[in-house]
């Protein structure tokens, strides 16, 4: 008979499915250890630990299979004391590449689980470039005692990683690259690589250097592989390869990665000089990473959150921008207060306001969307600044006059005013300009001040098109129709 899980398994992904079953799994662990300890029995303690062994061992099968990624999602998305309980249950040989994988508040909580040398153990089956993302994250302690176990060129490497910003290229860059001299033919490049036990991994191209290691072009594999092997690598190579520096922006590299269809990438000094490369796999991680920041960023989160953690964990990543908006809530709710007699005269008007200012929340949420983007790929210089908002001036003058033309002829309709169909559609086509003039102008003046553009931009707009589209609305209708 099919099993529910595998019913189920079949309508997700298998990443889904395997975070279902390993679920099942701990449920029916601690299901069967509560019933086992309900019942009253001569050999308790027996039954108790053969139940516990056979259960952590089915369980134990699972996380072995699965792909280190696979099991950092399910220790993600796991509740804390579940979450223990499979990390706990992981070889002590894929700690580290797991780290690596999770989130960064799910490694927190891992390695706070972990003493001095557990911490150790896993930190070191990692490379030099992989041990400078985890650094951070670890005892000071623990990192100093690392340091002295690496040998020499291990030490400089994760040292020099260590040395710049999380947001640099160097700090995500790559130590395991191949490199070959070009006064050499091809038949000894392909020698020299059938010698290697094994290429580092996303190697699309070797990269030349002469006697002082400095960078004079690259050898991609595909040519290697099709020319003449009598030739010198200095005829088959491209001098004109894109190369990166350690203190460039992570981001806007890959921006270039995306651009381009790199693969990997060297990463060279202010001389020239071969020090690291980079690799697609890093550069994907940027931009899961920023995409992420950004969503969170939007919503007023300052940083990347547990979903299982404690509700003052939580409370204090969110208060902020729920603190503020509820300054801008009271504000808007002031603005009614103000018209309070003009809607005592003419109810409908009550009726009508939210649509004012719920259709202004929802354009200026798309034009800020499209600003906050444009910004994060570089399409929008200070030059280019007032014609884009010349721009959705004008989109939000004509979507005004259409959509607030529909419902003005709707107010009309419904409460046979005329005078009220067109004060609606003059208040929705004020606030929609009032939405289009925040959305560029809110994200354009927080990268003035070096600000993300995207922090808290929801909640900004929403608060302003409110309070301004029951300012704009209950004003005209106060003016004309009272």
């Amino acid at each position: 008979m099919m099993t529910e899980i595998e019913t189920s398994s079949r309508s997700t992904t298998p990443l889904q499915g395997h975070l279902a079953r390993v679920s099942e799994m701990l449920a029916r662990h601690r299901l069967v250890e509560k019933l086992a300890h309900d019942e009253a029995h001569q050999h308790q303690d027996v039954v108790d630990s053969l139940v516990h062994r056979q259960n952590l061992a089915e369980l134990q099968r699972e996380i072995d299979k699965l792909h280190p990624a696979d099991v950092a999602h399910i220790l993600d998305a796991l509740p804390p004391e579940d979450r223990l309980s499979v990390w706990h249950l992981v070889k002590a040989d894929r700690d580290g590449e797991i780290l690596l994988e999770v989130s960064d508040s799910v490694r927190e909580s891992l390695l706070a689980d972990m003493d001095a040398p557990e911490i150790l153990a896993a930190a070191e089956q990692l490379d030099a470039d992989e041990l400078a993302d985890l650094a951070e994250d670890l005892p000071d302690d623990v990192v100093h005692e690392l340091m002295q176990r690496l040998d020499a060129p291990e030490r400089e490497q994760l040292r020099s990683a260590m040395s710049y910003e999380e947001d640099q290229v160097g700090a995500i860059m790559d130590f395991e690259m191949i490199t070959i001299r070009e006064d050499v033919t091809l038949e000894v490049v392909l020698r020299y690589l059938r010698f290697m036990k094994e290429i580092p991994e996303q190697t699309d191209k070797l990269f030349v250097v002469n006697s002082e290691n400095v960078l004079t072009g690259v050898l991609p594999l595909k040519w290697l592989l099709v020319n003449d092997p009598a030739r010198m690598v200095s005829e088959v190579m491209a001098v004109d390869a894109n190369t990166f520096h350690p203190d460039e922006d992570v981001v806007e590299t890959a921006q270039a990665f995306e651009r381009y269809d790199l693969i990997s990438a060297p990463v060279v000094d202010v001389d020239g000089r071969l020090i690291g490369r980079l690799t697609i796999e890093a550069m994907v991680d940027v931009i899961r990473e920023e995409s992420d920041a950004e969503t969170l960023s939007r919503g007023g989160l300052r940083e990347d959150e547990d979903i299982f953690a404690s509700v003052w964990k939580s409370l204090r990543n969110r208060w902020t921008w729920l603190a503020i908006n509820l300054v801008t809530a009271f504000i808007a709710s002031r603005v009614i207060g103000l018209f309070e007699g003009s809607i005592e005269k003419l109810v409908a008007l009550a009726a009508l306001m939210p649509i004012v200012a719920g259709i202004g929340g929802n354009s200026g949420n798309q034009t800020i969307t499209m600003i906050v983007r444009a910004l994060a790929l570089g399409q929008v210089s200070p030059s280019s600044a007032k014609r884009l908002l010349r721009k959705e001036v004008g989109v939000a003058v004509l979507n005004g006059l259409i959509w607030g033309g529909v419902i003005g002829l709707v107010a009309w309709l419904l409460y046979g005013s005329a005078a009220l169909g067109a004060v609606m559609t003059a208040a929705m086509t004020l606030n929609l300009l009032l939405a289009a003039l925040m959305g560029v102008l809110i994200p354009m003046t927080l990268i003035r001040f070096d600000r993300d553009p995207a922090m808290g931009a929801s909640v900004m707009i929403t608060a302003l098109t409110d309070s301004g589209g029951f300012f704009i609305f209950l004003g005209l209708a106060t003016l004309f129709l009272i």
